[in-house]
Order: structure tokens, then C-alpha cells, then sequence
């Protein structure tokens, strides 16, 4: 099906992107490759799905070979309102060469549109008649059938399970099957998912009647273009797949050297002291150190991995992280688990550092800062690798004052690795949750304007003459939040050129406040944040680091206060 993705930016006066397929295969990989918002997993679906406030308005344009015309469509689980839809088939329409119909998924959505004054609708007895069966991935998979009427956030759905939907929905987690007994879009973003996983995934109409009385028994299910089966699996076939599953199921673990006791400071870290103080941590030390001109890296230092093992180990924690992880309800009962990561984040947040520690930390912390307000920030060994940046996972502190807030903020960042998003999102990387977390405590920098930018072109990554940048007035925090548009900037080294995608539309910046923490202040929107002299600064920064690194495209977390660059964050870029 030739097609096309469209992402209409409502946060950007309704600017349409049109998005290639083939280099990349969900909107939120062009959405968080383009830095127009950070969002991802869970938060991205519930603020752009079904929402009638959202920020993007995603689907895809096709070509109906039956129709003989281009369609229009979003996602099976949208439950897209009339104004939406309006909104889309103006911008499409102004921005497309070609005359569009809408597509309906569901009654919801073919209801929506015709009230749209002029919107032709086309819907799945267009498209399908009287179709009882579509391949949309062939193949073979071994589970136990379940039928699913919905998908909630704390519906739970294994990965050895072959499930049968009645209705559409937005996403699944990995399973070993899907049958769906409604017409689908074969681009929607689920069908998108089970190619990548190589599972069976048809149109079977009828199927959760037929197949009713073998639900919860394990099956073989066969996809074939022409049909399919579903029968009562042999012995030698569920242990096959269980010896697969547990094939899939080896977990990686980061390295972490525990033995490191030492409060380092920064400039004395370097790249390969990852395996003790994170890669976080271990990058900027290597930049630090490296006397490279033109940007500061703000004065800081480290608390080792061995200082969380320790203190867990001390006071019982890692007894009880133990028994949590082994949990086989923790594993399979999702909201029993969000209630145990919550119970131990606060179980670590509440108790007290040994006296030693927080001695130590407290005077290291008055003896390189004085009274300034510090930055603390986790620097663990899962995140800012090559294969899984970890960004927004784990927590942040900002503007600390005082030595009781400073080792309770040690407490909130080492608490952080249970977040709900960062166990999950390990989980589907297929790593340990045996996690290390460092803290990395730095001297606040009040920013005049803080962001990021990647040492490419996100939109065209064999483009590597162009850096790309993100920023915004005051402190760096609402940059990542992903929720706020930002001046968006693409520098041409080659031809010199400055390009303004976006002014930053914020009328409101983050400062430190005097108390601690930070206060929200007024300030001018449309204003251009950067001038170009200093966009030409942190594109020759940006590569001068890179080289450094020698670790390819990099993402970089910057801010300014007047006209002095300072860095804070060096990461490998993932598109």
C-alpha cells in the first residue's frame, strides 16, 4: 500500500510534515527524531490519541489501489473528533497535490467525518465488501488464546499470548499472534508493531465465536495468504516456545564496577570511568577535561555506583528489591507493580544516609560550592549507552541549597531508577533491573536560555554538515518536557546558512528561586532566543566535542548565560 505519514503540529501553527516510511516506522520516532517533543512510550499515546487537546494530529495518507484514489486516515484507536478531522482535511488538503477522501476505521471515526461539511467518507465495506480474511503478516506463532475487548493501562497481556481483538486498538505489547475480527488499516501503528516483531497478525472475521472454547489453552496459530488455522498445540510445540521465550528473555546487564568508592570530581573523570560513575557523568568529565575552547563545563562531582549498593545493602533495601523483583504478581499484575515501584521509591527516599555518607557528601559539596544552588542528577549504568539513551527516565533535582536537602535529593535520584517509565522501558530493551544509579551533583547554572542539539540533521541523518538545535529562555528543564514548542534552528556549516524552523512559543521561562527549587517567570514570546553568532558558537562547540568523543553523531544539553556556553550533558544521538 504506497503511503505516506502526516504529522500536523497544532503547536506549531498547524504545520503539516509529510513523513518517509521507510525511515521511520511510527510518528513518534519522526516526532522525538525532529526534537518537536521528547515524549515517549505511555505519555506520547494518552496526550495524541483520543485527546481532543493534543498537540499532533497523526495518521497517513494512502493510496486505495481498489479505489483508485488517495485516502486519508488516523489511527484505529482514535477517537477523533469532528473539529479534528476538519482541522486535517483543510491542512491535507492545502498541502497534498492530490483530492482526499477520509478513510474510517471504526463507526466513531465514519460518524466524525460526516459531519464534516464537504469530506467525502470511505469505510471498510468500501474497501473490504464482504472480506472475511486479510494476511497482514503472515506466519506461524505458539500461545495461549485470549480475547481482548480493550486496552486499558493496567490491562496486562503476555508476551507467550495469541489475542484476538473485537475492537481496534492503539498499541499492544509483544505478544505471539494477533487476530483481528474488524477490518484494520494494514498501516496502522499496531500492524506497523507486529511486523517488527515478526508475528502472525490477520483480519479473521468471526474468529473470537469460532475459536471461543479453546481460550486460555495454548494453540498453534498459522497465517497463510490464503487462510489460516488455529488449533490445540502438541507438547513438543509449547516446549519449543517456551525454549525460544527464554532465548528472548536473557537479560543484559550494563557493567558496573563496584569497588569505586571515591567522590570524583569531574574534571579528574574520564570517558572509560563509566563503569563507575555512568556514562552521564563519564562524558562530561571527558569533555571537562579536555580544555577545549569556546564553552565551561560547570564544576561538579560524583557519587559512585558503590555508595547506592552499599547503602541498599546496609539498610535492608536490596533484601526487599529482591523479593520485589521475584514477585511473580509483580511481574504479571500491573497495577500491584505500580503500587510495589512507588512503595520502594519512597521506602528509598525516606530513609536516612548513614552519618559517614552524609558527612562526606555534605562537606565535599560546601568545600567546592559554598552556598550556590546545585544541580542533581543521575548518572546510572542504564542510560546514555550507544543502544538506550535512558533520556527522561530517571529523576532530577534542581537548585538544591542546604546539606539536608542536598542527601535528600540523593535519595530522590537513586529512588528514580523504580520510576514507572524506567522500569518499563528497561524491560522492553531486554535489560537487567539490576541498576546502578551515580549522582552527579553540579553547580547551578541559572540559564538566560538553555537546550539541546544533535550533531546532525534529524530530518536527514546522511546530512552531517548541518547541527540541529532546540532552545528556549530559562533553565533547560521545559527543553526535554517535550510539551512546549521551541525555537528549532537547523545550521548549514557548509553554506553558513542559519534556518528558523520554529520561534519558541512560550510566554513564560523557569529561574532559580532564592528559597531553592525554581519559580516560573514572564517573559516575550515569538522573541528570538539565539542570535546567529551564537548559533554558529554551539554548531562549532557541538563538533569540536564530537571529535572529542569520537562516538558519532552526539545529543548535547547546552545553556547560556550571557555570552558564555556552558555544557551539561554529552549522549550518543539514536534516531
Amino acid at each position: 500500500m504506497p503511503h505516506v505519514l502526516f504529522v500536523i503540529d497544532r503547536g506549531s501553527g498547524d504545520r503539516v510534515h509529510f513523513v518517509d516510511p521507510k525511515r521511520f516506522r511510527f510518528h513518534r520516532d519522526f516526532v522525538n527524531a525532529s526534537y518537536l517533543s521528547l515524549e515517549r512510550g505511555e505519555a506520547f499515546y494518552e496526550r495524541n490519541y483520543s485527546n481532543d487537546d493534543r498537540r499532533f494530529l497523526m495518521g497517513s495518507i494512502v493510496w486505495q489501489t481498489g479505489l483508485g484514489r488517495f485516502t486519508f486516515e488516523v489511527n484505529e484507536g482514535d477517537r477523533v473528533s469532528t473539529q479534528l478531522l476538519s482541522l486535517a482535511a483543510k491542512r491535507l488538503g492545502d498541502a497534498f497535490y492530490a483530492p482526499l477522501a477520509f478513510r474510517a476505521v471504526t463507526g466513531q471515526q465514519a460518524a466524525a467525518g460526516r459531519d464534516v461539511a464537504g469530506l467525502e467518507v470511505v469505510d471498510a465495506r468500501d474497501l473490504f465488501g464482504d472480506q472475511v480474511y486479510l494476511a497482514i503478516n503472515p506466519g506461524s506463532g505458539v500461545g495461549i488464546l485470549r480475547i481482548v475487548d480493550s486496552v486499558t493501562p493496567d490491562t496486562f497481556i503476555d508476551r507467550n499470548e495469541i489475542v484476538i481483538l473485537t475492537a481496534p486498538q492503539v498499541s499492544l505489547p509483544p505478544v505471539a499472534g494477533i487476530l483481528s475480527t474488524v477490518p484494520p488499516s494494514p498501516l496502522s501503528h499496531l500492524n506497523v508493531l507486529a511486523r517488527s516483531w515478526g508475528v502472525p497478525n490477520v483480519f479473521a472475521r468471526g474468529a473470537d465465536e469460532t475459536y471461543r472454547p479453546l481460550l486460555g489453552k495454548f494453540v498453534s496459530f498459522e497465517a497463510r495468504r490464503d487462510g489460516y488455522s488455529i488449533r490445540l498445540a502438541e507438547t513438543r510445540e509449547i516446549v519449543e516456545a517456551s525454549r525460544k521465550e527464554m532465548l528472548h528473555s536473557e537479560l543484559i546487564t550494563p557493567e558496573a564496577d563496584l569497588t569505586s568508592d571515591r567522590l570524583e570530581e569531574l574534571s579528574a573523570q574520564r570517558a572509560r570511568d563509566s563503569v563507575r560513575y555512568g556514562a552521564k557523568s563519564a562524558n562530561l568529565g571527558e569533555i571537562a577535561g579536555s580544555r577545549l575552547a569556546g564553552f565551561t563545563v560547570p564544576q561538579g562531582f560524583t557519587i559512585p555506583f558503590s555508595w547506592y549498593a552499599r547503602f541498599v545493602r546496609e539498610t535492608g533495601i536490596e533484601t526487599e528489591i529482591f523479593a520485589m523483583l521475584d514477585d511473580e504478581r509483580f511481574n504479571h499484575d500491573i497495577p500491584y507493580r505500580r503500587s510495589r515501584l512507588e512503595a520502594m521509591r519512597k521506602r528509598i527516599e525516606s530513609t536516612p544516609l548513614s552519618s559517614e555518607m552524609a558527612d562526606a557528601i555534605s562537606s565535599k559539596a560546601r568545600t567546592m560550592f559554598g552556598d550556590d544552588g546545585l544541580f542533581v542528577r543521575s548518572s546510572t549504568n542504564a542510560e546514555d549507552l550507544p543502544w538506550f539513551s535512558g533520556a527522561g527516565l530517571y529523576s532530577t533535582v534542581p537548585n538544591v541549597r542546604g546539606s539536608e536537602a542536598l542527601t535528600a535529593a540523593v535519595r530522590v535520584v537513586w529512588a528514580s531508577i523504580w520510576n514507572d517509565r524506567a522500569y518499563e522501558a528497561r524491560a522492553a530493551a531486554g535489560m537487567s533491573h539490576l541498576v546502578y544509579p551515580a549522582v552527579l551533583v553540579q553547580r547551578g547554572m541559572n540559564a538566560d536560555s538553555a537546550g539541546v542539539l544533535v550533531t546532525t540533521n534529524p530530518f536527514d541523518p546522511s546530512d552531517r554538515d548541518v547541527v540541529f538545535i532546540n532552545a528556549k529562555r530559562g533553565l533547560g528543564i521545559r527543553v526535554v518536557d517535550g510539551y512546549r514548542v521551541a525555537e528549532q534552528i537547523l545550521y548549514d556549516a557548509r553554506r553558513d546558512s542559519v534556518r528558523v524552523l520554529t520561534r519558541s512559543a512560550d510566554d513564560t521561562a523557569l529561574t532559580f528561586d532564592p528559597g531553592g527549587g525554581v519559580r516560573e517567570i514572564r517573559v516575550e514570546s515569538g522573541r528570538a532566543v539565539l542570535t546567529d553568532r551564537l548559533v554558529r558558537r554551539l554548531a562549532r562547540v557541538s563538533r569540536a566535542i564530537e571529535r572529542r568523543l569520537r562516538s558519532g553523531p552526539l545529543d548535547i544539553e547546552w545553556l547560556t548565560i550571557g555570552d558564555r556556553i556552558y555544557i551539561v550533558q554529552a549522549r550518543p544521538f539514536r534516531q
